[in-house]
């Protein structure tokens, strides 16, 4: 099973017209970026120098075979639009422009030609404007070729989804072919009848093992052996077909009778870079997978609790985070589900930090993506699931009034770290097909 986390995977190419001052500098430039980029955590395929058309249809090609993320030009002088729209035949990826200072040079004329021509074509492109060493350009830069590699992976990624979405949260059920062609994942429909009988089956020993492991890691535990050894049943056989179809994140239709029996599934997972929406969300789901790949942590599924008096709000669900997540190990439970009680979850408060909080699901003509930044601050167990507590740097009455507004879904996936621009960038990539909604 692939570990989930975004390694961009670019080319690097200096572009110029042989005429103009500052050509002679670009297959030394194209090599500096490339180092830049490779110490700035990128895999990095150097082009060398474009200066006529053969040059631009020969490295667009090549790109195109190594089936790069996204193309990094620097422009190095003015230089003939048509040389990158050369390129993008044959190679449609995202485009980032890195030109050069130079009063003389005309880089940054040319980059301006270019971009006013791909504007009007519709392809994604980002621009910077600074020498090599510019620490601006390169954080801008890296946001951009992230959304670039998000993108990517979205389009290729499997959805399993095993029962059914719960009736009457509508807003969970997935439009499939426009999650295919505004976002790119495909769903997979997994069989719940033989996924359960997969999970009788599975030998005790080895189950009671992994239970045992997993007991070990809790600060207490209330629940039977005969409940824990179920639970790592589940957890194995869920294990077996993520494997056996290639999923890179799932769901379950849980509520009300499977709940308890796969939450422990949910925390093991996410440890293993696969997330899993509680319900049958298959849209929180996605939600979820963009958060794990941009931040690579594990991630909560949450619903929106009460607000509290100092502006804070309380995020929660029924117990199936990841043990990392935890503020304290020692704070972990392993309890019966709540309204339910049967099963096994693990009780705890969520961990403080810098957050992101997703909402995605499709309206009649495109999906809909609700992106907020917020602070994870100490919380209480003031709902027996995972609670998170979140302040806002915007007023609290402005964010509930900006959620009712907007008419948003009541399910938020929670990220560790700030990665609202990625998401923005991610969105300008993809196009029309996704509407970014942001206080």
């Amino acid at each position: 099973m692939a570990t989930q986390h975004l390694l961009p995977y670019i080319a690097v190419a200096a572009v110029s017209s042989p005429l103009e001052i500052g050509a002679n500098r670009a297959p030394q430039t194209a090599n500096d970026l490339a180092q830049v980029l490779e110490m700035a955590g990128c895999e990095v395929l150097c082009l060398g120098s474009i200066g006529t058309p053969d040059q631009a249809i020969a490295a667009g090609r090549k790109a195109a075979e190594a089936h790069v993320d996204a193309v990094v030009f620097t422009p190095v002088s003015w230089f003939e639009d048509y040389l990158v729209l050369q390129f993008l035949e044959e190679c449609a990826v995202s485009f980032l422009f890195w030109p050069l200072p130079g009063m003389e040079t005309g880089a940054l004329c040319g980059t301006q030609q270019i971009t006013c021509y791909l504007k009007q074509l519709g392809h994604p492109y980002q621009a910077v404007f600074g020498d090599t060493q510019d620490v601006k350009c390169l954080q801008k830069s890296q946001h951009f070729l992230r959304a670039a590699v998000l993108k990517n992976r979205l389009r290729r990624a499997r959805i399993g989804f095993a029962g059914h979405r719960v009736p009457g949260m509508t807003e969970t059920a997935p439009n499939e072919f426009l999650l295919k062609k505004a976002i790119g994942p495909i769903i997979m429909p997994l069989d719940l009848p033989i996924l359960l009988e997969k999970a009788q089956q599975k030998p005790d020993a080895e189950a009671l093992q992994r239970w045992q492991e997993v007991v070990s890691k809790a600060g207490s535990c209330q629940v039977s052996k005969e409940d824990g050894v179920y639970a790592m049943k589940v957890y194995t056989a869920l294990y077996d077909m993520i494997r056996e179809y290639g999923l890179d994140a799932v769901t379950v239709g849980c509520y009300p009778h499977l709940m308890g029996k796969v939450c422990m599934s949910i925390a093991l997972l996410a440890d293993q870079g696969i997330p899993f929406a509680c319900e049958g969300d298959v849209n929180g789901a996605v939600a979820q997978l963009i958060l794990t790949l941009l931040t690579g942590t594990p991630t909560h599924n949450t619903d929106w609790l009460d607000p509290l008096e100092d502006d804070t709000v309380i995020f929660s669900h029924c117990g199936s985070g990841s043990f990392s997540l935890a503020e304290k190990q020692a704070d972990i439970r392993l309890t019966p589900v709540r309204l339910m009680d049967q099963g096994v979850c693990a009780i705890f408060p969520a961990r403080p930090g810098p957050v992101t909080l997703l909402n995605l699901m499709p309206a009649p003509d495109r999906y809909q993506l609700a992106v907020i930044e917020g602070e994870a601050v100490h919380a209480e167990m003031v709902f027996p699931g995972n609670p998170v507590r979140v302040r806002f740097s915007q007023p609290l009455s402005d964010v509930m009034n900006w959620v009712f507004d907007e008419g948003l879904g009541h399910h938020w996936m929670i990220g560790y770290s700030h990665v609202g621009e990625e998401i923005r960038r991610w969105a300008d990539i993809v196009g029309k097909g996704v509407q970014l909604l942001t206080l």
